[in-house]
């Protein structure tokens, strides 16, 4: 059994290992030292680093071991450098120090941090991410897990994906595992109080201070200038002004309430106010508070309450307030926190609050003696996203063939803090690429990598992976298309010229035919073009036994496509999720969800920017209210193949296909009778395989490969069910 290996790094683009402390080696080479998945092992190269193992595919290389472009950087590494592996005891870490951005130090509390490295293992010098390690978690670490997840993303957006800290100390063994056990520190900052679980904050005891950012600069928030100077002009008039509304017989009630998409800027843009008119910005997270015990919280809010009053001009900042006074369940905490606002505003303080989630929040806060004002942060389009792209940059060496109009194309959905997170993850592709270079810039190649994984906020918990396909890659089918790319592709790419001429865009699309014939993949490749966030749902995915949870899923998935905006929802076999209502035995689980699907579609609150595709192979059980105007409203046929079309698909499929000269593909297209466009796919598939089995050193595949693969690949069309379906569709166009 051997001590050490030295095998040939090799970069794993893998998101789930991503930048989370994991290294992948064969199972054999894992047998040879004694290790299991989970294992801390140390790594060697130009620097020495440790990391965890785990197991990769049987069909990996043995000599490679997959890591990722952070350990790549830890160990001042090039992909296909040599690197050796050595098992180490598992040492937990007592005290781990960190540095960072001074705006993730300002946000992520030293408990966050912990559970942002639980599971880690660690050595002083490392470069480590804010991604929890969740590829190989102990049992008892997976609700802590999911905790960092979503503390996460509420307090520093979708940036924290590409966040980087740097390990200033260990103390323990020079690689070391975090644990709840483990005191971590904000270097020259705060730390966990103790070890083990966080512990509550208690009435009388100040919290730890945390390094304030400066203020940004009015300037420097484009898209937010109206909202800005609107907030601008009544805290002026609030803190500095006051004589002139007491000799108008008259007062300022300083509640702000600001909605917007999550990430957008709200807090910045308070921050930056807070500046312009020379107010201190004391922020405080709601769901913090709302963590606390009820005595506990209402204590605290006492006493910021009365460090805001005693600083004055100062101002509150309640970040999240839903989780302080949610409109369903409110519980003991809302009623001292609406006490406590209405106290703090009647006595000339400035409360702001802030939230993602606008429906939430109960609404008695919107008072005109409490949360008086109330401010919309608007999703950015194009223009907005390009001028803050300019912003981000602006201290980035850019090359010349970076272009920003184009990446401000590509990022529908994105709000201020994914540009941020785009532009830092750009920034930190180039320095791995140029580590050795005097004067390092930021390639257009760098961007296109960083928009490969950084997503919008508002789709984190969307698992869709958008095929790198377009129209121009579905083989015939030209009328579908052409119907596709004016139903769905015009409204989202040119809302102007539909407002222009005063018309509605169509509001959605549903595709029917047989099976196989290419409806799912005609989304994909619309969903290719990049014009617009995808969200993907099966038919049955929303459905639940519980009441109320469908229709609140269904609620949930056209908030997030809102917010994601311009955003193409696909519902996968609507029959399953909107079957005609009053005929089912669920107990009114559909017709209740098809009752919220109408509601959603064509209901008082606008659907902008978004367009609904449905897939079905069985139009005539879907209820007839979703297919009025309105609603799904263009019916598009998708039919079997023809004999051009069957030739289409096959020169498509075969695109990378190395075919020999003898291969007619127009020929074969005609003899393939009752072939849908998946079983053409499958035949190309088929025939490649069979070169394989004839040699492994085969670089064409062959007629005869393609009559071996003919023998085995049926036609899967049920021509009772194609005949029905086309006499429906002549039906709907008589």
């Amino acid at each position: 059994m051997a001590d050490d290996l030295t095998l040939t790094v090799t970069l794993r683009p893998a998101a789930l290992d991503a930048r989370r402390g994991v290294v992948r080696l064969h199972p054999e080479v894992m047998a040879g030292l004694d290790l299991r998945t989970g294992d801390p092992v140390r790594l060697t190269g130009k620097r020495t680093t440790a990391c965890l193992v785990a197991r990769a595919e049987a069909a990996s290389g043995g000599g490679l071991l997959y890591a990722d472009d952070l350990i790549l950087g830890n160990l001042r590494m090039r992909d296909g450098g040599e690197v050796t592996v050595t098992p180490i005891p598992v040492v937990h870490a007592d005290r781990v120090t960190l540095s960072g951005p001074p705006e993730v130090v300002a946000a992520v509390s030293p408990e966050m941090l912990r559970l942002a490295l639980l599971g880690k293992v660690v050595s002083a010098g490392d470069d480590v991410s804010l991604l929890p390690q969740d590829v190989v978690p102990e049992a008892g670490n997976r609700p802590h897990l999911e905790a960092a997840r979503r503390s996460l993303a509420n307090r520093v957006g979708y940036g924290w994906t590409s966040a980087l800290l740097r390990v200033t100390a260990v103390a323990g063994a020079d690689a070391s595992l975090v644990t709840m056990k483990t005191v971590v520190t904000w270097q020259d900052g705060p730390g966990t109080a103790s070890a083990g679980p966080a512990a509550p904050i208690s009435a009388g005891t100040p919290a730890p201070a945390v390094p304030a950012a400066p203020p940004p600069n009015l300037d420097d928030l484009p898209g937010l200038r109206t909202q800005a100077k609107e907030l601008e002009e009544l805290l002026d008039l609030g803190f500095h002004h006051r004589e002139v509304l007491t000799r108008l017989g008259t007062r300022v009630t300083l509640g702000v309430l600001i909605s917007g998409p999550a990430g957008s800027g709200k807090s910045t843009l308070v921050r930056a106010v807070g500046g312009a008119v020379g107010a201190k910005v004391r922020t405080v997270w709601a769901p913090e508070l709302a963590a606390l015990t009820n005595n506990a919280a209402a204590a605290r809010l006492r006493e910021l309450a009365a460090e805001v009053r005693t600083d004055s001009p100062a101002m509150l900042l309640f970040v999240d307030v839903e989780a302080l006074a949610p409109r369903e369940e409110p519980g003991p905490i809302s009623t001292i926190f609406r006490q406590v606002l209405a106290e703090t505003v009647a006595q000339g303080t400035a409360v702001v609050c802030t939230t993602s989630k606008p429906e939430s929040v109960d609404p008695v806060l919107r008072a005109p003696d409490l949360l008086a004002v109330q401010l919309t942060v608007p999703l950015p389009d194009s223009a907005m996203r390009r001028e803050q792209l300019g912003v981000l940059t602006r201290g980035m060496p850019l090359a010349e063939d970076v272009r920003l109009d184009e990446v401000a194309g590509r990022t529908p959905g994105f709000v201020a803090a994914d540009l941020g997170a785009l532009t830092r993850e750009a920034g930190v592709r180039a320095a791995l690429r140029q580590k050795d270079a005097e004067s390092p810039t930021v390639a257009m190649a760098d961007f296109e990598a960083a928009l490969d994984v950084v997503r919008p906020t508002s789709m984190a918990e969307s698992t869709l992976e958008v095929a790198a396909v377009t129209l121009d890659d579905v083989g015939d089918m030209v009328e579908v298309k052409q119907v596709l790319t004016e139903s769905v592709l015009w409204p989202l790419t040119y809302p102007d010229t539909f407002a222009r001429l005063g018309v509605s865009p169509p509001r959605g699309v549903l595709l029917y035919g047989p099976p196989g014939c290419g409806k799912t993949y005609l989304v994909k490749a619309i969903a290719g073009t990049g014009k617009a966030n995808v969200l993907s749902v099966k038919g049955a995915e929303l459905l639940s036994k519980w009441v109320g949870d469908s229709e609140r899923a269904v609620r949930e998935l056209f908030r997030r496509a809102r917010e994601a905006a311009p955003t193409l929802v696909f519902l996968d076999e609507v029959d399953a999720l909107a079957p005609a209502r009053g005929q089912g035995s669920d107990g009114g689980v559909t017709d209740r969800v098809v009752a919220a699907l109408l509601t959603e579609l064509d209901g008082v609150e606008d659907l902008r920017n978004v367009v609904v595709i449905g897939a079905t192979n069985r139009p005539d059980l879907i209820d007839p209210a979703l297919l009025r105007p309105g609603r799904l409203e263009r019916l598009v046929y998708v039919p079997p193949p023809d004999a051009a079309a069957r030739a289409a698909i096959l020169r498509a499929s075969a695109r990378a296909v190395p075919l020999d000269d003898a291969v007619d593909l127009d020929e074969l297209g005609a003899e393939l009778e009752g072939f849908s466009a998946a079983d053409c796919s499958a035949l190309i598939r088929e025939s490649a395989l069979a070169a394989m089995r004839d040699s492994l050193e085969a670089s064409t595949v062959t007629a005869g490969n393609v009559a071996t693969a003919r023998a085995r690949v049926r036609a899967s069309l049920d021509p009772d069910q194609v005949a029905w379906l086309a006499n429906y569709a002549e039906s709907r166009q008589a």
